[in-house]
């Protein structure tokens, strides 16, 4: 599946890593040119996932538009092709207001799939699922994992064991086409005259990231990040498998659930995250389509998005 390259001519895409000031620089943006926000993470979908995905406030999505926040329960799976459904909806809508979808986040899949499509894939076989469900459930998910990383190793490599539902769907497309799903989602940039023009993203230095990233997990803590978790988990369908292996929740779901302390539950997510980061810068900077925008430690977001409106106009 793959967006008109019409309609994502027309849109700007601003991502970067995790805790780079990202919100404050798309609320202003959107503000000057008038944009409304498509948010591109894949757990602020959630509802409820407020404070561990350092979700948009009340008040910030009340002085700018924002789609596809909030429109999942906590124990529900959400897929690619879902996502890039609504996402074009929402551009149609947006445009049809005489205003400009204005792409903001930093999942690196939801971003290449908008820039580059993604492979649907085989219809679902469903002897073949319930087979490995019950595989799954008798020996362990680690079997079917193992098979996985015989047959399909970078796919085996991105996908936590617990991730059951995505790691049966690799064996799925692998029994049904003989090809691995890493090798049938490298899709390339579209042609030079039919990409987007505007994706940028926000490349800060790395201490200050680090330092910063720190804090904001700090603030978390303080922020109730604990209870937000213990509440989720509470809930009468609980949560799925995907929401429990985001980052922050995982940690917190470990000290609550397997008794880590709490002190190195905060440590283990402090480095968890600044690897996540680390993946990222990386990831931003094999996309071509995307121009990076160095940022200076602490730079006011007015600066920044004058940057972007002179590169925009």
């Amino acid at each position: 599946m793959l967006l008109p390259p019409e309609l994502l001519r027309r849109c700007i895409f601003l991502t970067g890593p995790t805790a780079c000031g990202k919100t404050a620089v798309s609320l202003e943006l959107a503000e000057r040119i008038g944009a409304e926000i498509v948010v591109m993470d894949s757990m602020t979908l959630y509802r409820g996932m407020d404070i561990g995905t350092a979700k948009a406030t009340a008040e910030e999505q009340a002085r700018v538009p924002h789609h596809l926040i909030d429109i999942l329960e906590p124990h529900e799976e959400y897929t690619v092709a879902e996502y890039l459904k609504a996402a074009q909806q929402c551009c149609e809508d947006i445009l049809a207001r005489e205003r400009r979808p204005l792409f903001v986040g930093g999942t690196g899949l939801y971003l290449r799939s908008l820039l580059r499509g993604v492979f649907e894939g085989p219809p679902a076989n469903w002897e073949l699922r319930r087979k490995l469900e019950a595989e799954a459930e008798a020996e362990g998910v680690e079997t079917i994992h193992a098979k996985l990383r015989e047959l399909d190793p970078p796919t085996a490599e991105r996908l936590h064991p617990n991730d059951t539902r995505r790691v049966i769907r690799a064996l799925e497309v692998m029994d049904a086409t003989g090809r691995p799903l890493s090798e049938q989602q490298q899709q390339g940039p579209l042609p030079e005259g039919e990409r987007p023009q505007h994706v940028y993203w926000l490349s800060p230095p790395r201490d200050w990231l680090s330092d910063r990233i720190d804090r904001r997990v700090d603030q978390m803590i303080e922020g109730g990040l604990v209870d937000e978790v213990r509440t989720l988990l509470k809930a009468p369908h609980g949560l799925s498998r995907t929401a429990r292996q985001a980052l922050g929740y995982k940690e917190i779901i470990t000290h609550l659930e397997e008794g880590l302390t709490l002190e190195d539950a905060i440590a283990t997510l402090k480095t968890r995250t600044r690897q996540f980061a680390k993946r990222q810068f990386t990831w931003f900077r094999n996309l071509e389509e995307c121009h990076e925008l160095p940022i200076q430690a602490d730079a006011p977001a007015s600066e920044i998005v004058a940057t972007l409106i002179a590169q925009i106009s």
